[in-house]
């Protein structure tokens, strides 16, 4: 198959080397030049996206992010790219497109159970305009899209952490966060391209949240730091659980993230 990666950052680059080592042909969409080999690379702006000199698609992944939060950036970033990215692949016999989104349009915080048949309720613009791409990609594609809502990916460094660890004295509350590793994202989303009758979307996590302030605590152990101190048992945050990739029969192969911390700290 010839499989287009529109967006090519880590995520990108984890799931063009497995499909290349199953023999697809990759072309990848991005800002700036890359070098790997697993793919042809074009540089393109999605949003004058032209795909008329580009060998026939089967499948397509998206996977952009803005370079800012603003709702300007969501907005020219997730949703104004979507109708030049469909016009561009109408000529082109597309069977599967898998648009990266995120669990941002779920507006639980108060440590809410949230799984994918949870009603979709977005607290913020930007959730509400990460909802919109979802929709007009469902409209444009309604047989071949699959959404995909990624919680936190983790797994190439723990730089963040380690500044965290160092720099927090108090944590404010009990905050929930959920996470994936890349390696286990990138797999799941090679998966689906060859799933035959896969749901319309996806929650994608390792289904075991915990309180940000214990993983801070754990690297502040690990570094013989001060161990910060909680402020309240106030909770926030949401615990995410991925129904729909369990009831799959996909296994995951990090299922504990101290594991792969404690490697990266090594």
């Amino acid at each position: 198959m010839h499989i287009l990666l529109i967006g090519y950052g880590k995520t990108s680059q984890c799931i063009a080397k497995q499909l290349f080592e199953q023999g697809h042909q990759i072309t990848t969409i991005s800002r700036s030049p890359k070098t790997d080999a697993y793919a042809t690379h074009d540089i393109q702006d999605v949003h004058q996206l032209d795909l008329t000199q580009i060998a026939p698609i089967d499948g397509v992944y998206v996977l952009l992010s803005p370079n800012e939060s603003t709702l300007e950036a969501y907005q020219k970033t997730y949703v104004d790219s979507v109708q030049p990215i469909c016009n561009a692949l109408k000529q082109h016999p597309v069977q599967r497109i898998i648009v990266v989104s995120s669990t941002r349009i779920y507006g639980e915080n108060q440590g809410e159970q949230i799984k994918d048949d949870s009603i979709i309720q977005p607290k913020d613009v930007q959730g509400q305009l990460l909802l919109k791409m979802e929709q007009l990609y469902q409209q444009a594609f309604p047989q071949q899209c699959i959404v995909i809502r990624p919680t936190g990916i983790y797994g190439t460094s723990v730089a963040r952490m380690i500044k965290l660890a160092e720099n927090t004295q108090h944590y404010p509350n009990v905050h929930y966060s959920n996470r994936i590793h890349i390696e286990d994202l990138a797999r799941f989303l090679v998966h689906l391209l060859h799933v035959e009758h896969p749901d319309k979307s996806y929650l994608v996590t390792n289904s075991h949240p915990i309180a940000m302030h214990l993983i801070i605590q754990w690297f502040q152990q690990q570094l013989n730091l001060p161990i910060l101190e909680l402020d309240s048992l106030e909770v926030s945050g949401k615990r995410i659980y991925a129904t729909h990739m369990r009831e799959m029969g996909f296994e995951l192969k990090h299922e504990d993230c101290f594991e792969d911390y404690q490697k990266l700290l090594a």
